[in-house]
C-alpha cells in the first residue's frame, strides 16, 4: 500500500516547446528477407559502427537460423530465428503471426546465455539432443527462458558467440552511442523502400516511430531547411542534418553556454566551476582535466584542454553524470558487521513463477532471484514420493520441483552475482525420514558451501558478518533444544517457530502440522546461525535470547508490533534476525511495501519476486547500491542496542529536497502497432520513508510529446529521517478518463542521490533498461 491516500488528480497539460517525442526500440515491422552473401544493405549501417558488420558469427545470425524449440517432451517445434540489422534485436517465428512487436525480443533483455543442458527445461526435456547443440537464452524480468536446440553444434556456438559480442558492445556503448545506435534503427525501419534516401511521407512515419507528433507546417518546414539539394529528398549529409536539429537539447546547451562564455567552448577551470556547483565531491582542477580527456570527442579540443558542448552532453548522460552516485556501485559499506546490522535481500515462495495457487514452480526461478541479488530463498519443503521431499506451495495446485534439484540450482548459481553469504529458509513439512533426506542432500551437493558448525568457538552464538560468510550458505530452520532424543522429537509450542502456520490450520492439515513440529536430528544440526524461534515477547527476558535466534513474522504481525511497540521491535531488531513475509490472504502473489518493515530494522523483508509493482521497485532501489551485493547496512538508528529510534515519531524535519524537473528524452512508446498513439507524460517522484516522510508529487502532462517532453517545474519535500528514505522516479502517460499507463521508473536510496544537474535512467516494469530513455533533472538537498 502506498503511503498516504495517493489518488491521480487531473493535471492541465504542458505546451511542448520542441513538437517532438521519441520510445524503446518497437518491434519490426516485418522481417528482413533471408540474403545469403549479399550482407551489404543500407541497414547494417548500425552494426558496422558496433564494428560487428563483417564479424562471421554475427553474419550468420543476419542469414538466420532453424532451431528447435523446446517445451515439453511433447511441444518441440523447429522456430527461424533471425538478428534484426540494428543488431538490437531478433525477429523469431510464430506458428500463428502476431503484432510485429510480438516477434522479436531485444538483446539488453538477455541476462544470460547458457550452453548444453544448463536450464530446467533442457535438463528435464532435452535428453534426446547433444548438449553441445543446445542453448538457453535467459530473459531479465518475467519473461520465460527459451530452450533451444541448432541443427549443429557449430551453428549453436555461432548464436552463443554472436550474442556474448553483440551483449558486450551494448553494455559498452556509452548513453550517446546508444541514441546514435537507436535513432538510424528507426531511420532504417522508415526507409520503406530501402534507398538510402527520406521523402517527407517517410520523415514523417519516422516521428511516429518515435514517438514525436510534430506539427506537419514546422516539420516540413525543418525538413525543406536540411533539404540542400532541393529534390524533396533528404540523403547522407542531409539526413544527419535532420537528426541533429531533432536530438538538440536547448536546455543542456543554455547550461553549458552560461559556464563557457562567449568561446562556445569550457576550459578545465571553467568545468571545474561547474563540477563544484554541482556539488562533486572530487571538485579538483586535475578532475575537471580528467573528465575532459574521458568524454570530449574533437581531439584538437582535447589536446588544448577544452570541452565542446558533445563533449559536455557526453558527460552528463554518462554515469558520472547520473543521478545515482557512481562511488555507491560497487560494495563500500563495512561488510564486517555482524549480520543483524544488514538489510537482506529476500524471497518469499521463492520457487513459484506465477500465483501461489495455481502457478507452475521451477527451480529457474531461484537463478532469476539470484540474478537480482536475492540472498535469502524460501524452500516450502513436503513429503515426496520414493523418499525424496518435494518444494511446492501446500495444498495448492501449484507444480512441485524436488529438493535436490533447488539445492543444485543453488549450488551453481547462488554466487554468481554477489560473493555474501545465502540464507535458505525452510519451511518444513516433511516426517523425520525425508528431513535427513534434506539434511543429505544439503551436505551431499553443497559440500563446503554449507556451514556446518560455528565459525568462532570463542562465541558460538554470536552472529559473524557477511564478510566472514563469503561463499557459504547457511540453514535457517528449527533447532532442537542441547537436550534431545536421538531420534529427534516434537516441539513444544514454546519452541516453535511462528512461520506460516495458521494457514495451514485453516486447511485443516493437521497431520501435516503434526510432522512440521518433529526436527530430525540431522536437520536441527544445519541451523546454526539461523534458528527459528517463536517471538513471545519484546520485554527484555531474564536470560537474553541468542543472536542466532530468527522470528519469522507476517506483514500483519510486524505491522502490529511496529504500531504498538516501536521502539522496542528496533532494539529487538539490532540483535536478531527478523522475517517478514506476505499474508497467505494474498491469492495472487501480490507484495505489501517493504518500507514500513525496513523502518523497524527488520532484516529479511521476503517479497514475491515474480510479481513486479511498486514494490519490487523499492526493493531494487534498496539494493541498488553497495555492488547489488544483496547487502545494505542499515543506519546507525537502527543497529544500536540502546537507540531510541522509533519509526512512529521520527521527530522534527531536518532535511530538504527540491528537485527540478526539466526535460524528459526519448520516452517509450507504448502502442508500437498504433503509429498515431503518442504519450502525453507526466513525472511524479515519490518519498518512501518513516510514515511522516512518505509523499508524491507530480508535475502536469505535457501533450503528445514522448520524444523530448518539457516540464521546468519544482517539487519539493521535507524529510524527518533521511537516511531511510527512497526516492521513486515515475513517468505515466496521462489519460483523463482512466488510470494512468506506466512508462518507466527508477528508484534509489536518498543517501545515494546527487545534487546537480543529473540524467534519471529509466527502467520497465520488469526492471530491463528503457536506454536510451531519460529525465533531465536538477537536485538540490540541504539539512
Amino acid at each position: 500500500m502506498l503511503c498516504g491516500s495517493w489518488r491521480n488528480r487531473r493535471r492541465q497539460p504542458e505546451e511542448p516547446l520542441v513538437p517532438a517525442q521519441v520510445a524503446t526500440p518497437v518491434g519490426l515491422l516485418s522481417p528482413p528477407a533471408s540474403q545469403e552473401g549479399n550482407i551489404k544493405r543500407p541497414g547494417l549501417r548500425a552494426l558496422k559502427k558496433m564494428g560487428l558488420s563483417e564479424d562471421e558469427d554475427v553474419r550468420a545470425m543476419l542469414r538466420g537460423s532453424r532451431f528447435c524449440k523446446i517445451r515439453s517432451p511433447t511441444w518441440q517445434k523447429e522456430r527461424l530465428y533471425r538478428l534484426q540489422e540494428d543488431g538490437l534485436s531478433v525477429w523469431f517465428q510464430r506458428r500463428i503471426p502476431r503484432a510485429p512487436s510480438q516477434h522479436i525480443f531485444f538483446v539488453q533483455h538477455i541476462e544470460a546465455i547458457r550452453e548444453g543442458h544448463q536450464s530446467e527445461g533442457l535438463r528435464h526435456f532435452g535428453g534426446a539432443f547433444e548438449p553441445a547443440r543446445c542453448l538457453t537464452i535467459a530473459f531479465k524480468g518475467r519473461r520465460k527462458n527459451l530452450d533451444l536446440v541448432a541443427p549443429t553444434a557449430e551453428e549453436a556456438q555461432r548464436w552463443v558467440r554472436g550474442l556474448a559480442k553483440l551483449r558486450a558492445r551494448l553494455d559498452a556503448m556509452s548513453q550517446r552511442e546508444r541514441l546514435d545506435h537507436w535513432i538510424h534503427s528507426y531511420l532504417h525501419r522508415a526507409d520503406s523502400n530501402q534507398d538510402s534516401k527520406m521523402s517527407f511521407k517517410e520523415i514523417k512515419s519516422l516521428l511516429r516511430m518515435v514517438n514525436v507528433d510534430m506539427n506537419d507546417m514546422y516539420a516540413y518546414r525543418l525538413f525543406k531547411e536540411c533539404d540542400h539539394s532541393k529534390n524533396e529528398r533528404l540523403e547522407g549529409p542531409e539526413i544527419e542534418e535532420f537528426l541533429r536539429r531533432l536530438l538538440k537539447r536547448p536546455e543542456l546547451e543554455e547550461i553549458f553556454h552560461r559556464y563557457s562564455g562567449e568561446d562556445r567552448v569550457l576550459s578545465a577551470p571553467e568545468l571545474l566551476e561547474f563540477l563544484e556547483d554541482q556539488g562533486e565531491p572530487k571538485a579538483t582542477l586535475a578532475h575537471a582535466q580528467q573528465l575532459i580527456h574521458t568524454y570530449e570527442l574533437n581531439e584538437t579540443a582535447k589536446q588544448h584542454e577544452l570541452m565542446t558542448l558533445d563533449g559536455f552532453m557526453m558527460y552528463l548522460l554518462s554515469p558520472e553524470g547520473a543521478a545515482l552516485d557512481s562511488a555507491h556501485t560497487c560494495v563500500f559499506q563495512d561488510m564486517d558487521q555482524p549480520l543483524a546490522h544488514y538489510f537482506i535481500s529476500s524471497s518469499h515462495n521463492t520457487y513459484l513463477t506465477d500465483s501461489q495457487i495455481g502457478g507452475p514452480s521451477s527451480t529457474e526461478a531461484y537463478v532469476r532471484a539470484f540474478a537480482q541479488g536475492c540472498r535469502c530463498v524460501e524452500l516450502d519443503c513436503w513429503e515426496g514420493p520414493g523418499g525424496e521431499p518435494v518444494i511446492y506451495h501446500g495444498h495448492t495446485f501449484t507444480s512441485k520441483i524436488l529438493f535436490r534439484d533447488v539445492i543444485q540450482a543453488v549450488r551453481e548459481h547462488a554466487f554468481t552475482v554477489s560473493p555474501y553469504p545465502v540464507i535458505l529458509s525452510l519451511e518444513n513439512h516433511c516426517g523425520l525420514e525425508q528431513q535427513a533426506a534434506m539434511a543429505r542432500h544439503l551436505h551431499t551437493i553443497l559440500g563446503d558451501m554449507l556451514v556446518t558448525q560455528t565459525l568462532d568457538p570463542q562465541n558460538p552464538e554470536e552472529l559473524p558478518s557477511p564478510e566472514r560468510l563469503k561463499g557459504r550458505v547457511l540453514v535457517k530452520g528449527k533447532k532442537l533444544p542441547a537436550t534431545r532424543s536421538e531420534n529427534g522429537r516434537i516441539l513444544s509450542e514454546r519452541e516453535e517457530e511462528d512461520e506460516e502456520e495458521e494457514e495451514e490450520e485453516e486447511v485443516g492439515a493437521v497431520e501435516q502440522r503434526r510432522r512440521a513440529k518433529q526436527i530430525s536430528p540431522e536437520l536441527s544440526a544445519l541451523a546454526v546461525y539461523c534458528c527459528a524461534a517463536r517471538l513471545q515477547t519484546l520485554r527484555p527476558p531474564p536470560v537474553p535470547p541468542q543472536p542466532c535466534q530468527v522470528s519469522s513474522l507476517s506483514e500483519r504481525k510486524a505491522k502490529k508490533l511496529i504500531r504498538e511497540a516501536g521502539n522496542s521491535f528496533v532494539r529487538h531488531n539490532a540483535r536478531h534476525l527478523t522475517r517478514v513475509y506476505p499474508l497467505g490472504l494474498r491469492m495472487n502473489s501480490a507484495n505489501y511495501s517493504p518500507q514500513e518493515m525496513w523502518n523497524s530494522g527488520c532484516q529479511l523483508v521476503a517479497l514475491n519476486f515474480q510479481t513486479p509493482g511498486y514494490e519490487m521497485d523499492l526493493n531494487a532501489g534498496r539494493f541498488l547500491v553497495n555492488g547489488q551485493c544483496g547487502y545494505i547496512l542499515k543506519p546507525v538508528c537502527l543497529r544500536s542496542p540502546n537507540t531510541t529510534f522509533d519509526p512512529e515519531c521520527p521527530g522534527p524535519p531536518r532535511t530538504t529536497v527540491t528537485i527540478q524537473v526539466l526535460t524528459a528524452q526519448q520516452l517509450p512508446k507504448l502502442n508500437a502497432e498504433k503509429p498515431n498513439s503518442i504519450v502525453d507524460p507526466l513525472v511524479r517522484i515519490e518519498i518512501h520513508g518513516v510514515p511522516a516522510d512518505c509523499a508524491r508529487k507530480e508535475t502536469n502532462y505535457v501533450l503528445n510529446n514522448g520524444f523530448n517532453p518539457r516540464w521546468g517545474q519544482t517539487l519539493q519535500f521535507q524529510l524527518r529521517v533521511p537516511e531511510l528514505a527512497l526516492v521513486r522516479f515515475v513517468v505515466e502517460d496521462y489519460d483523463a478518463t482512466s488510470p494512468n499507463d506506466f512508462v518507466g521508473q527508477f528508484t534509489l536510496p536518498l543517501s545515494s542521490l546527487k545534487q546537480g544537474y543529473r540524467h534519471i535512467h529509466l527502467l520497465s516494469k520488469d526492471g530491463a533498461s528503457l536506454s536510451p530513455a531519460t529525465l533531465f533533472v536538477h537536485i538540490c538537498i540541504r539539512g
